[in-house]
């Protein structure tokens, strides 16, 4: 009979610590030799949060300042107000949308960790209290009543590591976004158009384009943004209902914690660290989380396709580079640069939109068949958008579109609103995934 002292956590992510802390001669485990370890690695307290945010944003600023970050400067404030005023213009003549930029600002690398934090808060707590949750439902009966206090150390632990590669991954991205929508979702605060001028001048790198054009190209996309999420006040929340869809879907696959934590010199909190940055918490593939993920890919495909749309509408007889700089754009969202794939190893999330090239295509065709009031009116409502199966077929969902410039559409909006209508005028709600396969900006097929 084994001298081993029965582990309650067995079959769980947190065996290993069990038995690392275990007595030498196999008696009980050393609690307070757990308890001491387990310390050393919180930093601060969650107050019950999943993410450690604090936490998240000391190491993003210092993130920040180890890659290089200067002050901005008032020549950098008025550039891009003088940007932004033209773009305004430009834009007034290519979207019915108003403008809803009131104010402007140039913001250092890290004033883009500090004020976009408030909605990465929104983006990441419901994906990592899906984690925690999972993570904890993984532990037997038995383990769950002798954890005691031990638990909730646990959660602030899990709190505290999920803080660290969430700032890690926000640091990283500081230095490549070059406004405040740079990712398609709405990060900064209501009615600011924000550019970065030092990831704006490195954005311009090799390109061959004046200075002026590409601020004035990325002020034109960012004010554009603003109109959008301004015109469309159910947006917002549109976006991140998809975020909360995708965390609710989430399973933990705790045979690899387990199989990492066995390999995790406890007492090392960086040999910790460092095998949760391996993308540990990286939650499985469950078909509900596949179907969330295609809704939020399409919706911000639709997003960027009718930015797309109408900035090269504002610049086309303005602007020569602005085809060069469409495409530099283009590519640079489809690929995601390397902060972007660390945050989805992370959080099992990306924030690509994978149809980029079909949905600036289908706005253009609405454009073509209805004019500007057209395109725009269909952000009017959710159940008005186009759906991921209308992305095959631009001129079909154009066409099919214009056949509601006939109708009241505030009748069609009062019968949506009372559940008459539960798709769009596609036939399908927007990002819903439909038969047959299609490609991504990089001819990839997507199931």
């Amino acid at each position: 009979m084994s001298d081993e002292p029965d582990n309650p956590f067995k079959g769980t992510p947190f065996e290993a610590m069990f038995q690392q802390f275990s007595g030498a001669a196999g008696g009980a485990p050393d609690l307070n030799a757990i308890f001491a370890q387990v310390q050393q690695l919180l930093s601060g307290s969650t107050d019950g949060k999943p993410v450690n945010w604090d936490l998240a944003k000391d190491i993003a600023r210092k993130t920040v300042a180890a890659n290089g970050d200067r002050s901005v400067t008032p020549t950098d404030h008025e550039r891009v107000a003088d940007a932004v005023r033209l773009a305004e213009h430009w834009l007034d003549q290519s979207t019915t949308l108003p403008e809803a930029s009131t104010n402007s600002a140039a913001w250092s690398r890290a004033e883009w960790v500090e004020n976009t934090l408030p909605v990465w808060q929104t983006v990441v707590d419901p994906v990592a209290e899906h984690v925690a949750g999972a993570m904890g439902s993984a532990l037997p009966a038995e383990a769950q009543q002798l954890a005691g206090p031990m638990a909730g150390m646990l959660r602030q632990l899990g709190g505290s590591i999920f803080g660290a590669q969430v700032g890690q991954a926000l640091g990283e991205l500081a230095g490549e976004v070059v406004s405040s929508s740079d990712i398609g979702l709405p990060l900064g605060p209501v009615g600011q158009a924000v550019l970065l001028p030092d990831n704006v001048a490195k954005f311009a790198e090799g390109l061959g384009v004046t200075d002026e054009d590409v601020r004035l190209y990325l002020a034109l996309r960012e004010c554009a943004h603003q109109r959008l999420f301004a015109g469309a006040p159910w947006l917002r929340q549109h976006m991140f209902s998809h975020v909360a869809d995708y965390a609710a879907g989430i399973q933990v696959d705790t045979g690899k914690i387990e199989r990492a934590m066995a390999d995790v010199d406890l007492q090392n909190p960086e040999a910790m660290q460092e095998a949760l940055a391996g993308g540990l918490f990286e939650p499985e593939d469950s078909e509900q989380q596949k179907a969330a993920l295609a809704r939020l890919e399409t919706a911000l495909a639709l997003v960027e396709g009718w930015v797309d749309d109408v900035v090269r509408e504002a610049t086309k007889d303005r602007m020569p580079s602005a085809v060069q700089l469409a495409e530099t754009v283009r590519r640079r969202r489809a690929a995601g640069g390397p902060a972007e794939q660390t945050f989805a190893t992370l959080v099992g999330l990306q924030l690509r939109p994978r149809r980029l090239r079909d949905a600036a295509n289908l706005w253009a065709a609405v454009r073509d068949a209805r004019g500007f009031e057209g395109r725009d009116e269909l952000w009017s409502h959710p159940d008005l958008l186009p759906g991921a199966t209308d992305l095959d077929d631009p001129i079909g969902f154009a066409q099919h579109s214009g056949e509601l410039s006939d109708i009241d559409i505030t009748d069609f909006l009062g019968e949506s609103d009372s559940g008459q209508s539960e798709s769009g005028p596609g036939g399908s709600a927007p990002g819903d995934s439909g038969p047959g396969e299609s490609k991504d900006d990089e001819g990839n097929k997507d199931k």
